[in-house]
């Protein structure tokens, strides 16, 4: 799709949900987008936190930005790590309604897509990278079943017709954004991930061989 001698980078992140006041996901990506220096550009744009509404903001801003590169950001409260996400799977099942009061159960996010979409991110890469960085990170193999999944599901389904590559990367709450009882991890060490896994996506390297599994 994009042809940009630069690189364009395009960061999304959610709004607000659930009761919170703030969502470090839009925190974090404006940050790296204010302190980037190269190589190319990085864009962000927030996405609403309904499901309805998710797709037309994903095609909107990639045709908007044109990018090399979509990586889209959501919060995972109770997560202790950055983690970039391997697979997205075609239902929501949301445990709480969406921003507009929709609360769809068991239902395909497309009735003829696939079951799931892989991510085109080298996740391993990411992990390791972040690891040697000095903040936690790992592999996550499920995005859950509410708007993250939701856009990570329409993110790749957008790209499987497109020359860019693309993902999710989940985060955990920050000190001054948690809800409740959580673990945290500094907005600091946030932005450090995503600046991380910007640099290896843009790396065309095939990925790590590393241990991302897990038993459960």
């Amino acid at each position: 799709m994009a042809t940009n001698a630069a690189p364009v980078v395009l960061l999304t992140a959610f709004e607000p949900f659930g009761g919170a006041e703030r969502n470090p996901s839009w925190d974090a990506v404006q940050a790296v987008a204010e302190a980037w220096d190269g190589p190319g550009t990085v864009v962000v744009e927030q996405l609403p936190v309904v499901f309805a509404e998710v797709r037309a903001a994903l095609v909107a801003a990639i045709t908007e930005h044109r990018p090399d590169l979509v990586i889209a950001t959501g919060v995972a409260e109770g997560r202790d790590a950055v983690t970039p996400e391997r697979v997205a799977v075609n239902v929501d099942d949301a445990r709480i309604p969406d921003n507009s009061g929709a609360q769809p159960i068991d239902e395909p996010i497309d009735q003829r897509g696939p079951d799931g979409f892989l991510t085109t991110l080298p996740i391993k890469r990411i992990v390791r990278a972040a690891t040697e960085a000095g903040v936690s990170a790992s592999v996550s193999n499920t995005a859950g079943t509410f708007t993250c999944n939701h856009a990570f599901y329409e993110l790749m389904s957008i790209a499987a017709n497109e020359s860019f590559r693309a993902g999710f990367v989940h985060v955990p709450a920050t000190p001054e954004s948690a809800t409740s009882d959580v673990p945290t991890l500094p907005l600091a060490d946030i932005v450090t991930a995503l600046e991380v896994a910007v640099r290896e996506s843009l790396d065309p390297a095939a990925d790590a061989v590393l241990v991302g599994g897990a038993e459960h």
